[in-house]
């Protein structure tokens, strides 16, 4: 047994069960985002959350404790992803990374947006020309520090 079989085990269930991540999150008490990060294998639960997942996807206590443990971070099969839409935040960040580093440092200095101290926050727009995708990404900023 090890984490990557725990996430398997979750999916299959989702997909058996007909179950909505935005569902989960509100047994879990977080943010669809958040919780759908961690039932994916890249966020840490509590006891308390690993026992609600494992309620709703048919974990074992074993299973439960892989949900507990510091996940290695990053998903990606490979350098560059092949999937679409994750391409797409890719070709993205290709694109627009050195105008969104610049701003940042324009507005706040020498520093880095946090992923730590984050929050992600992704909605349906409805617009008459096709439904657009809102992703708000809010990340404190951690300034390089002199020594």
């Amino acid at each position: 047994m090890n984490r990557l079989e725990v996430t398997e085990k979750i999916i299959t269930a989702k997909v058996a069960k007909g179950i909505q991540w935005a569902d989960v999150a509100k047994k879990v008490g977080q943010s669809k985002e958040w919780t759908t990060a961690l039932c994916l294998g890249q966020m840490t639960a509590t006891a308390e959350q690993a026992k609600a997942v494992g309620k709703i996807f048919g974990l074992t206590t074993e299973e439960q404790k892989w949900l507990q443990v510091v996940p290695y971070k990053g998903s990606l099969p490979t350098a560059v992803p092949t999937d679409p839409l994750i391409y797409r935040w890719y070709e993205i960040v290709n694109v627009y990374g050195t105008t969104i580093k610049e701003l940042i440092h324009e507005e706040f200095g020498d520093g880095i947006m946090s992923a730590i101290d984050f929050s992600m926050d992704i909605v349906r727009q409805p617009d008459p020309k096709g439904d657009r995708v809102n992703v708000v990404l809010s990340g404190k900023f951690l300034p390089y520090k002199t020594y």
